[in-house]
Protein backbone atom coordinates (compact mmCIF):
# COMPACT_ATOMS: atom_id res chain seq x y z
CA UNK A 1 0.00 0.00 0.00
CA UNK A 2 1.36 3.44 -0.76
CA UNK A 3 2.04 5.73 2.01
CA UNK A 4 -0.79 7.99 2.84
CA UNK A 5 0.43 11.34 1.67
CA UNK A 6 1.32 10.10 -1.64
CA UNK A 7 -2.05 9.61 -2.61
CA UNK A 8 -3.52 11.98 -5.08
CA UNK A 9 -6.68 13.04 -2.59
CA UNK A 10 -5.48 14.19 0.63
CA UNK A 11 -8.78 15.18 2.81
CA UNK A 12 -7.99 16.48 6.19
CA UNK A 13 -11.50 16.51 8.36
CA UNK A 14 -12.23 17.70 11.44
CA UNK A 15 -14.96 19.48 14.25
CA UNK A 16 -14.32 22.54 16.01
CA UNK A 17 -16.92 25.07 17.54
CA UNK A 18 -16.40 28.07 18.36
CA UNK A 19 -12.39 27.81 17.96
CA UNK A 20 -12.00 27.24 13.76
CA UNK A 21 -7.90 27.22 14.76
CA UNK A 22 -8.24 23.18 15.21
CA UNK A 23 -7.53 23.62 11.02
CA UNK A 24 -4.75 26.09 10.95
CA UNK A 25 -3.25 24.03 13.67
CA UNK A 26 -3.67 20.66 12.06
CA UNK A 27 -2.89 21.57 9.12
CA UNK A 28 0.54 23.37 10.01
CA UNK A 29 1.75 20.46 11.92
CA UNK A 30 0.67 18.37 8.85
CA UNK A 31 2.30 20.39 5.87
CA UNK A 32 5.27 21.75 7.88
CA UNK A 33 5.63 20.22 11.79
CA UNK A 34 6.60 17.07 10.77
CA UNK A 35 9.07 14.85 8.90
CA UNK A 36 7.14 13.31 5.94
CA UNK A 37 4.60 16.14 5.04
CA UNK A 38 0.77 15.14 4.61
CA UNK A 39 -0.38 18.39 2.68
CA UNK A 40 -4.26 17.87 2.03
CA UNK A 41 -5.84 18.56 -1.52
CA UNK A 42 -9.33 19.27 0.69
CA UNK A 43 -10.20 20.07 4.21
CA UNK A 44 -13.70 19.27 5.23
CA UNK A 45 -14.58 20.86 8.75
CA UNK A 46 -18.03 19.93 10.44
CA UNK A 47 -19.55 22.33 12.61
CA UNK A 48 -22.63 23.90 14.44
CA UNK A 49 -24.16 27.30 12.72
CA UNK A 50 -21.91 29.57 15.32
CA UNK A 51 -19.26 27.60 14.73
CA UNK A 52 -19.43 27.87 10.92
CA UNK A 53 -19.32 31.46 11.14
CA UNK A 54 -16.42 31.54 13.41
CA UNK A 55 -14.93 29.87 10.41
CA UNK A 56 -15.90 31.47 7.32
CA UNK A 57 -14.99 34.56 8.99
CA UNK A 58 -11.69 34.03 10.92
CA UNK A 59 -10.54 31.22 8.32
CA UNK A 60 -11.75 31.77 4.77
CA UNK A 61 -12.04 36.08 4.85
CA UNK A 62 -10.68 37.25 1.34
CA UNK A 63 -8.51 39.85 3.38
CA UNK A 64 -7.85 38.44 6.63
CA UNK A 65 -8.59 34.69 6.93
CA UNK A 66 -5.54 32.82 8.53
CA UNK A 67 -6.02 29.43 6.51
CA UNK A 68 -5.04 31.96 3.05
CA UNK A 69 -2.20 33.81 5.60
CA UNK A 70 -0.74 30.02 6.55
CA UNK A 71 -0.75 29.28 2.91
CA UNK A 72 1.07 32.18 1.98
CA UNK A 73 3.19 32.37 4.56
CA UNK A 74 4.73 28.65 3.92
CA UNK A 75 3.77 28.82 -0.05
CA UNK A 76 1.82 25.28 0.05
CA UNK A 77 -0.15 24.62 -2.85
CA UNK A 78 -4.07 25.27 -3.71
CA UNK A 79 -6.06 23.56 -1.22
CA UNK A 80 -9.80 23.19 -1.64
CA UNK A 81 -11.39 25.02 1.00
CA UNK A 82 -14.75 26.57 0.23
CA UNK A 83 -17.36 27.42 2.54
CA UNK A 84 -19.26 24.57 1.07
CA UNK A 85 -16.47 22.02 2.86
CA UNK A 86 -17.83 24.11 6.31
CA UNK A 87 -20.67 21.08 7.21
CA UNK A 88 -23.47 22.53 9.65
CA UNK A 89 -24.58 19.60 11.76
CA UNK A 90 -28.57 19.01 11.13
CA UNK A 91 -31.04 17.79 13.48
CA UNK A 92 -32.85 14.75 12.33
CA UNK A 93 -35.68 17.25 10.94
CA UNK A 94 -32.89 19.01 8.53
CA UNK A 95 -32.30 22.13 10.61
CA UNK A 96 -29.02 23.02 11.22
CA UNK A 97 -28.09 23.28 14.98
CA UNK A 98 -26.27 25.99 16.85
CA UNK A 99 -25.22 23.82 19.70
CA UNK A 100 -25.44 20.45 20.66
CA UNK A 101 -26.57 20.43 24.69
CA UNK A 102 -29.37 17.65 24.47
CA UNK A 103 -29.82 14.29 24.12
CA UNK A 104 -31.70 14.35 20.79
CA UNK A 105 -28.93 17.18 19.49
CA UNK A 106 -26.36 14.64 20.56
CA UNK A 107 -28.13 11.65 18.39
CA UNK A 108 -28.48 13.77 15.29
CA UNK A 109 -24.73 15.53 15.66
CA UNK A 110 -23.58 11.03 15.99
CA UNK A 111 -25.66 10.27 12.66
CA UNK A 112 -24.60 13.31 10.81
CA UNK A 113 -20.91 12.99 11.82
CA UNK A 114 -20.80 9.21 10.92
CA UNK A 115 -22.94 10.23 7.49
CA UNK A 116 -19.69 12.56 6.29
CA UNK A 117 -16.99 9.88 7.27
CA UNK A 118 -19.49 6.96 5.28
CA UNK A 119 -19.15 9.45 2.16
CA UNK A 120 -15.09 10.23 2.27
CA UNK A 121 -14.25 7.05 2.86
CA UNK A 122 -15.94 6.09 -0.10
CA UNK A 123 -12.76 7.41 -2.93
CA UNK A 124 -10.22 4.48 -3.01
CA UNK A 125 -7.97 7.25 -4.48
CA UNK A 126 -8.09 9.39 -1.35
CA UNK A 127 -6.52 9.22 2.33
CA UNK A 128 -8.30 10.86 4.58
CA UNK A 129 -6.27 12.92 7.81
CA UNK A 130 -9.05 12.91 10.75
CA UNK A 131 -8.60 15.41 14.07
CA UNK A 132 -10.57 14.74 16.56
CA UNK A 133 -9.01 17.68 18.87
CA UNK A 134 -11.81 20.47 18.09
CA UNK A 135 -15.52 21.12 19.31
CA UNK A 136 -17.21 18.94 21.81
CA UNK A 137 -15.96 15.97 23.51
CA UNK A 138 -18.97 14.13 22.00
CA UNK A 139 -17.85 15.42 18.48
CA UNK A 140 -14.55 13.90 18.97
CA UNK A 141 -15.74 10.71 19.93
CA UNK A 142 -18.16 10.17 16.83
CA UNK A 143 -15.61 11.62 14.41
CA UNK A 144 -12.96 8.88 16.15
CA UNK A 145 -16.13 6.01 16.48
CA UNK A 146 -17.04 7.13 13.05
CA UNK A 147 -13.38 6.61 11.48
CA UNK A 148 -13.30 3.12 12.85
CA UNK A 149 -16.27 2.25 11.51
CA UNK A 150 -15.08 2.92 8.00
CA UNK A 151 -11.62 4.01 7.56
CA UNK A 152 -8.94 2.36 5.62
CA UNK A 153 -5.02 1.41 5.87
CA UNK A 154 -4.79 4.95 4.18
CA UNK A 155 -6.63 6.59 6.85
CA UNK A 156 -5.34 8.53 9.66
CA UNK A 157 -6.46 10.23 13.40
CA UNK A 158 -4.80 12.26 15.48
CA UNK A 159 -5.05 15.10 18.32
CA UNK A 160 -3.58 18.26 18.07
CA UNK A 161 -0.79 19.36 21.22
CA UNK A 162 0.48 23.23 21.18
CA UNK A 163 2.35 24.38 23.56
CA UNK A 164 0.84 25.64 26.48
CA UNK A 165 0.86 29.23 27.06
CA UNK A 166 -0.37 29.02 23.54
CA UNK A 167 -3.33 26.75 23.30
CA UNK A 168 -6.57 28.28 23.15
CA UNK A 169 -5.93 31.65 22.82
CA UNK A 170 -7.73 33.76 20.51
CA UNK A 171 -4.83 35.02 18.51
CA UNK A 172 -3.26 32.02 18.02
CA UNK A 173 -3.37 30.36 14.96
CA UNK A 174 -0.32 28.54 13.61
CA UNK A 175 3.09 29.27 14.67
CA UNK A 176 4.49 31.78 12.17
CA UNK A 177 7.10 31.55 10.16
CA UNK A 178 8.69 35.28 11.17
CA UNK A 179 8.46 37.28 14.28
CA UNK A 180 4.51 38.31 15.55
CA UNK A 181 3.65 39.40 18.92
CA UNK A 182 0.58 37.95 20.33
CA UNK A 183 -0.67 38.47 23.76
CA UNK A 184 -1.99 35.50 26.47
CA UNK A 185 -4.81 35.97 28.64
CA UNK A 186 -3.40 37.71 31.16
CA UNK A 187 -2.00 40.50 28.74
CA UNK A 188 1.94 39.17 28.63
CA UNK A 189 3.59 39.27 25.46
CA UNK A 190 4.26 36.04 23.09
CA UNK A 191 5.73 35.44 19.76
CA UNK A 192 3.71 33.21 17.65
CA UNK A 193 6.78 32.22 15.81
CA UNK A 194 8.04 30.46 19.12
CA UNK A 195 4.72 28.17 19.40
CA UNK A 196 5.14 24.12 18.88
CA UNK A 197 2.64 22.38 17.25
CA UNK A 198 2.86 18.38 17.43
CA UNK A 199 0.26 16.18 16.37
CA UNK A 200 0.56 12.86 18.38
CA UNK A 201 -1.23 9.85 16.10
CA UNK A 202 -3.92 7.75 17.59
CA UNK A 203 -4.28 3.88 16.82
CA UNK A 204 -7.81 3.36 16.09
CA UNK A 205 -9.59 -0.49 15.26
CA UNK A 206 -10.70 -0.71 11.92
CA UNK A 207 -14.16 -2.26 11.75
CA UNK A 208 -14.66 -1.41 8.01
CA UNK A 209 -14.27 -5.28 6.44
CA UNK A 210 -16.94 -6.00 8.77
CA UNK A 211 -19.39 -3.36 7.32
CA UNK A 212 -22.07 -4.98 4.66
CA UNK A 213 -21.63 -3.68 0.87
CA UNK A 214 -24.96 -2.01 0.91
CA UNK A 215 -24.62 0.38 3.82
CA UNK A 216 -21.14 1.06 2.51
CA UNK A 217 -23.05 2.34 -0.51
CA UNK A 218 -25.49 4.33 0.84
CA UNK A 219 -26.21 6.83 4.12
CA UNK A 220 -25.97 5.64 7.47
CA UNK A 221 -25.96 7.00 10.96
CA UNK A 222 -24.36 6.04 14.03
CA UNK A 223 -27.26 4.56 15.58
CA UNK A 224 -27.23 2.30 12.58
CA UNK A 225 -23.59 1.36 12.53
CA UNK A 226 -23.91 0.48 16.58
CA UNK A 227 -26.50 -1.96 16.35
CA UNK A 228 -25.03 -3.84 13.40
CA UNK A 229 -22.00 -3.67 15.16
CA UNK A 230 -23.44 -5.24 18.25
CA UNK A 231 -25.16 -8.04 15.83
CA UNK A 232 -21.47 -9.11 14.97
CA UNK A 233 -20.92 -9.40 18.67
CA UNK A 234 -24.01 -11.27 19.29
CA UNK A 235 -24.70 -15.40 18.64
CA UNK A 236 -25.21 -15.84 15.34
CA UNK A 237 -28.82 -17.16 14.69
CA UNK A 238 -30.31 -18.07 11.23
CA UNK A 239 -33.86 -18.01 10.31
CA UNK A 240 -35.67 -19.79 7.35
CA UNK A 241 -37.91 -18.55 5.93
CA UNK A 242 -39.99 -20.64 3.71
CA UNK A 243 -42.82 -18.51 2.19
CA UNK A 244 -39.85 -16.23 0.69
CA UNK A 245 -36.66 -18.48 0.11
CA UNK A 246 -34.69 -16.29 2.14
CA UNK A 247 -32.85 -16.23 5.30
CA UNK A 248 -32.58 -13.70 8.00
CA UNK A 249 -30.23 -13.04 10.48
CA UNK A 250 -32.16 -10.65 12.83
CA UNK A 251 -33.49 -8.11 10.50
CA UNK A 252 -31.42 -8.48 7.83
CA UNK A 253 -32.58 -10.69 5.19
CA UNK A 254 -30.53 -12.99 3.04
CA UNK A 255 -31.67 -12.52 -0.85
CA UNK A 256 -31.12 -15.82 -2.83
CA UNK A 257 -32.21 -17.70 -6.04
CA UNK A 258 -34.36 -20.21 -6.01
CA UNK A 259 -31.55 -23.00 -6.42
CA UNK A 260 -29.09 -21.35 -4.13
CA UNK A 261 -31.46 -21.46 -0.99
CA UNK A 262 -32.58 -25.11 -1.26
CA UNK A 263 -28.66 -25.82 -2.07
CA UNK A 264 -28.01 -24.00 1.11
CA UNK A 265 -30.66 -25.97 2.57
CA UNK A 266 -29.10 -29.28 1.61
CA UNK A 267 -25.97 -28.74 3.00
CA UNK A 268 -26.98 -27.26 6.22
CA UNK A 269 -28.77 -30.47 6.20
CA UNK A 270 -26.23 -32.13 5.76
CA UNK A 271 -24.02 -30.41 8.45
CA UNK A 272 -26.25 -31.00 11.07
CA UNK A 273 -26.25 -34.40 10.50
CA UNK A 274 -22.18 -34.47 10.72
CA UNK A 275 -22.03 -35.53 6.78
CA UNK A 276 -20.82 -32.60 4.78
CA UNK A 277 -20.51 -32.55 1.00
CA UNK A 278 -17.35 -34.33 -0.05
CA UNK A 279 -15.41 -33.98 -3.36
CA UNK A 280 -15.91 -37.54 -4.35
CA UNK A 281 -15.44 -39.85 -6.95
CA UNK A 282 -18.64 -40.42 -9.33
CA UNK A 283 -21.07 -42.36 -7.47
CA UNK A 284 -20.81 -39.29 -4.89
CA UNK A 285 -21.77 -37.23 -7.15
CA UNK A 286 -24.73 -39.26 -8.16
CA UNK A 287 -26.07 -39.07 -4.56
CA UNK A 288 -25.84 -35.99 -4.29
CA UNK A 289 -27.48 -34.94 -6.92
CA UNK A 290 -30.08 -37.47 -6.09
CA UNK A 291 -30.63 -35.88 -2.81
CA UNK A 292 -30.71 -32.41 -3.97
CA UNK A 293 -33.17 -33.08 -6.78
CA UNK A 294 -35.50 -34.39 -4.18
CA UNK A 295 -35.33 -31.45 -2.34
CA UNK A 296 -35.48 -29.08 -5.16
CA UNK A 297 -38.85 -30.15 -5.89
CA UNK A 298 -40.61 -30.78 -2.86
CA UNK A 299 -39.42 -26.53 -2.33
CA UNK A 300 -40.15 -25.59 -5.86
CA UNK A 301 -42.50 -27.70 -7.40
CA UNK A 302 -40.47 -28.23 -10.75
CA UNK A 303 -40.44 -30.66 -13.36
CA UNK A 304 -37.75 -32.59 -14.99
CA UNK A 305 -37.74 -30.26 -17.64
CA UNK A 306 -36.00 -27.51 -15.28
CA UNK A 307 -32.79 -26.53 -16.16
CA UNK A 308 -31.12 -27.34 -12.87
CA UNK A 309 -32.82 -30.88 -12.54
CA UNK A 310 -31.26 -31.79 -16.25
CA UNK A 311 -27.94 -30.32 -15.11
CA UNK A 312 -28.07 -32.66 -12.59
CA UNK A 313 -28.82 -35.83 -14.09
CA UNK A 314 -25.21 -36.50 -14.61
CA UNK A 315 -24.18 -35.84 -11.37
CA UNK A 316 -23.53 -32.95 -9.07
CA UNK A 317 -20.08 -32.12 -10.63
CA UNK A 318 -17.54 -30.00 -8.82
CA UNK A 319 -17.81 -26.82 -10.87
CA UNK A 320 -21.55 -26.81 -9.65
CA UNK A 321 -20.67 -27.42 -6.58
CA UNK A 322 -18.08 -24.41 -6.22
CA UNK A 323 -20.41 -22.14 -8.58
CA UNK A 324 -23.29 -22.44 -5.47
CA UNK A 325 -21.38 -22.41 -2.49
CA UNK A 326 -19.38 -18.86 -4.15
CA UNK A 327 -23.03 -17.64 -4.63
CA UNK A 328 -24.35 -18.74 -1.18
CA UNK A 329 -21.48 -17.21 0.21
CA UNK A 330 -21.83 -13.75 -1.75
CA UNK A 331 -24.91 -13.56 -0.97
CA UNK A 332 -24.45 -13.22 3.30
CA UNK A 333 -21.79 -11.30 3.16
CA UNK A 334 -23.31 -8.66 0.79
CA UNK A 335 -26.14 -8.43 3.40
CA UNK A 336 -24.00 -8.97 6.54
CA UNK A 337 -20.49 -7.96 5.65
CA UNK A 338 -17.38 -10.19 6.03
CA UNK A 339 -17.33 -10.56 9.64
CA UNK A 340 -21.01 -10.81 10.38
CA UNK A 341 -20.95 -13.31 7.75
CA UNK A 342 -18.13 -15.74 8.67
CA UNK A 343 -20.59 -18.67 10.87
CA UNK A 344 -23.30 -18.79 8.00
CA UNK A 345 -20.45 -19.51 5.48
CA UNK A 346 -19.96 -23.10 3.77
CA UNK A 347 -16.10 -23.21 4.55
CA UNK A 348 -14.02 -25.86 3.11
CA UNK A 349 -12.13 -28.27 5.46
CA UNK A 350 -9.31 -31.13 4.53
CA UNK A 351 -6.97 -31.13 1.69
CA UNK A 352 -7.07 -32.44 -1.79
CA UNK A 353 -8.84 -36.16 -1.65
CA UNK A 354 -10.40 -35.11 1.96
CA UNK A 355 -11.42 -32.06 1.23
CA UNK A 356 -15.30 -31.33 2.28
CA UNK A 357 -17.79 -28.73 2.69
CA UNK A 358 -19.90 -27.86 6.07
CA UNK A 359 -21.63 -25.19 7.52
CA UNK A 360 -20.50 -24.60 11.37
CA UNK A 361 -23.72 -23.97 12.77
CA UNK A 362 -25.46 -26.02 15.36
CA UNK A 363 -29.49 -26.96 15.71
CA UNK A 364 -29.80 -24.33 18.49
CA UNK A 365 -28.58 -21.69 16.12
CA UNK A 366 -31.51 -22.52 13.32
CA UNK A 367 -34.89 -21.21 13.62
CA UNK A 368 -37.64 -22.26 11.59
CA UNK A 369 -39.34 -19.69 9.78
CA UNK A 370 -43.37 -19.81 7.94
Amino acid sequence: MQPSHAYPKRILLAVSGMSPQIVTETLYGLAIGQGEPFIPTEIHLITTVSGAREARLQLLHPKTGKFHQLRQDYQLPDIDFPEENIHVIEDTHGQPLDDIKTPTQNEAAADFITAIVCDLTRHDDAAIHVSIAGGRKTMGYYLGYALSLYGRLQDRLSHVLVTDRYENLPEFFYPTPNSQVIFDRENRALDSQEAKIMLAEIPFVRLRSGMPDHLLKGRIGFSESIRLVRRIESEPILRIDQTQQCFWVGDVKIRMTAVNFVFYLWLLRRSLEDNPVKRGPYAENREYAAEFTALFKQHLDKDEDDRTLQTLKQGMHSDWLSERISRCNTSFQHALGKAMAQPFAIKSRGKNNDKHYRIDLTQQQIQPGD
